[in-house]
């Protein structure tokens, strides 16, 4: 018997945090933009006050319901505020780590002050942003919890190893929350993005590479959000924990 009624999403209603949100052309926003464009309410917290509102305002010129907060995601208290701003908005239903640089260098220049600082971005980011949002999604029954990986998180190449370590630590907290949180209804995700990814941060450097690897061959970030909007939306009797994404011609 094939029971398509048995296969309706599963997805709480409510609000969206996007932690990790800078220009309008970048991860984050385009996150945001999808699920505003899907009728969620969407919160986006950053470092960068400038950048930050001007994505808000333009995702509230396209109709988004939209909140921004700026702080650390690395910090308790600004997540604490981040969460609160989203809950102000329609109650919790999926948050996203998405903080973190890259800044890639010969391991034997790589001072302590930089490991720690790709630490702190990306292990201890997703870490208090899985504290501060866990108790919102239990107390309304469940809900989606997504952090944005990369490949450094499987592989370390020469010269990432902060990055790589950092990375690691990630994934690994995503599995230990999903083991721990799922049978409580909340959805963990971990999304390895392998590839540069065609936004903002990564053009502005080096602009030449859209050209040298030819159409698709960068992630297109509004493809990449579409991941984030499957990942909610996922029947619970068949949720993914990991979910790995490159561009067609890119190598394993």
């Amino acid at each position: 018997m094939n029971d398509r009624s048995a296969l309706e999403p599963t997805a709480v209603q409510g609000s969206v945090l996007i932690a990790g949100v800078g220009a309008s052309n970048g991860l984050g926003a385009a996150i945001a933009r999808r699920f505003a464009a899907g009728g969620y309410p969407v919160a986006i917290a950053g470092r960068n006050a400038e950048k930050l509102a001007a994505t808000a305002a333009e995702l509230a010129a396209d109709g988004a319901e939209v909140v921004h907060v700026v702080g650390d995601a690395s910090t308790a208290a600004d997540v604490a505020r981040f969460v609160a701003a989203a809950d102000k908005l329609a109650p919790l239903a999926m948050a996203v780590h998405n903080a973190g640089s890259n800044r890639p260098a010969p391991f034997l220049k790589v001072s302590e002050q930089r490991f720690e600082e790709h630490w702190r971005e990306h292990a201890l980011g997703g870490f208090q942003l899985a504290q501060a949002a866990i108790p919102a999604l239990l107390a309304r029954g469940g809900g989606t919890l997504v952090f944005t990986g990369a490949s450094g998180s499987l592989r370390g190449k020469a010269n990432y190893s902060p990055f790589a370590a950092a990375k690691a630590a990630l994934r690994a907290l995503a599995q230990s929350v999903a083991r721990e949180f799922g049978p409580q209804g909340i959805h963990v995700g971990h999304v390895v993005v392998d590839g540069g990814i065609g936004g903002d941060r990564l053009l502005r450097m080096r602009p030449q590479l859209k050209d040298e690897r030819g159409p698709d061959g960068l992630l297109n970030i509004a493809a990449i959000a579409e991941a984030y909007w499957v990942l909610h939306h996922q029947h619970r009797s068949a949720w993914t924990l990991e979910l790995d994404l490159r561009p067609w011609a890119e190598q394993f």
